[in-house]
């Protein structure tokens, strides 16, 4: 009972006044009007493209990403769903089969554990089971990771989770030029995407540029980005995390240590190039996630940087800021102990540099 209460309230921490429409052309833009102009733009552009979930039509979405669509597109692009992830998981995958484009929101991805089997074994498997017969061209999008004050069952990361499986691409985007950019090259591509995005960040506000603003902008999906260059230290991150790993670098600026800041972006495929190229000229590493450090993203790029020229290069062993190895606590306390902060990256950071 509790759950179903939980879902049809829709997460009123999304409903935040001032919002700003897709339409308006605003110096600034957030990352849940970055979100819902792509999603706008691509239906515009293809009549494909369709999009379903619990709440998002006539509610506007639980956390108004999907803010005056229905309106525009109507009950056959804009499609509320019962409370059964299972149930639409499996209608948009079936959809995506059959030459539809659809955008099956999760109203988070803690909710997607009641449909990944359509997500693991149904949509990225087919195109090689069909020996390339039959796309899948679908994305799974919704909040990721640890919110604020939800309890264990609803703040974790499934970055790691659903970047292990061959056939997904899966993208988590920083800024509103991330996540426009990306969501638009995640709609039009052909396979199957997961696309983590992260509540905290739906209000964080962005300068924008009128080369992102434009309809045309994509980001390519598989495309690091180095947000703050640097060559005393590599910080390589995702998602919410990008904005710690600034917050350190500029505190770490201040005694002379420059670290040089990577925004993954995607997380399958993972750009390994511009770890290595990083790692190649800092000589160290530290890698930073809000997701659990076993088998986590630190994880894998460890592994790669191990076997590839880069490990060569490094002057100390790289390090890894994650989340405590523990289900989420729902105090408040105990729940920022949890989540790692600025001042974790900045203490890993002079242990690996061996500065006092």
């Amino acid at each position: 009972m509790f759950l179903i209460l939980y879902k049809s309230l829709g997460l009123w921490r999304g409903c935040v006044r001032g919002l700003s429409t897709s339409a308006a052309r605003p110096t600034n833009l957030s990352v849940r009007d970055a979100l819902n102009s792509a999603i706008d733009e691509e239906m515009d552009r293809d009549e494909k493209v369709l999009i379903m979930g619990e709440e998002v039509a006539q509610y506007d979405g639980a956390y108004k990403i999907t803010r005056g669509l229905w309106r525009k597109y109507g009950d056959k692009r804009v499609i509320d769903t019962p409370i059964t992830e299972a149930g639409f998981a499996g209608i948009s995958v079936g959809a995506a089969m059959g030459g539809i484009r659809p955008i099956c929101e999760f109203m988070t991805f803690n909710f997607s554990m009641q449909a990944i089997d359509h997500v693991v074994n149904s949509a990225s498997k087919m195109f090689y089971m069909s020996a390339g017969q039959i796309h899948v061209p679908i994305v799974f999008r919704g909040p990721n990771g640890a919110a604020a004050g939800v309890g264990a069952q609803h703040s974790q990361c499934f970055g790691s989770w659903y970047s292990q499986c061959p056939g997904l691409k899966v993208i988590s985007p920083f800024s509103a030029e991330d996540c426009r950019g990306l969501l638009k090259a995640a709609i039009r591509d052909n396979d199957p995407v997961v696309f983590l995005e992260n509540e905290l960040m739906y209000n964080v506000v962005f300068p924008t540029t009128d080369e992102v603003l434009d309809p045309g902008f994509v980001v390519p999906i598989g495309k690091a980005k180095i947000e703050r260059a640097g060559q005393h230290m590599t910080l390589v991150s995702h998602s919410k995390a990008v904005q710690m790993c600034l917050d350190a670098a500029e505190e770490l600026a201040g005694i002379g240590v420059e670290c040089e800041v990577i925004n993954l972006r995607s997380l399958r495929p993972l750009d390994s190039d511009a770890i290595v190229q990083s790692v190649q000229k800092t000589h160290n590493l530290v890698t930073v996630e809000l997701g659990w450090p076993q088998c986590g993203i630190g994880s894998e790029i460890c592994a790669r940087i191990m076997e590839s020229p880069a490990f060569h290069y490094l002057e100390a062993p790289v390090t890894r800021v994650t989340c405590v190895d523990v289900p989420m606590p729902y105090a408040k306390s105990l729940e920022e102990a949890c989540n790692p902060q600025v001042h974790d990256i900045v203490a890993s950071v002079k242990n690996t540099l061996q500065i006092k």
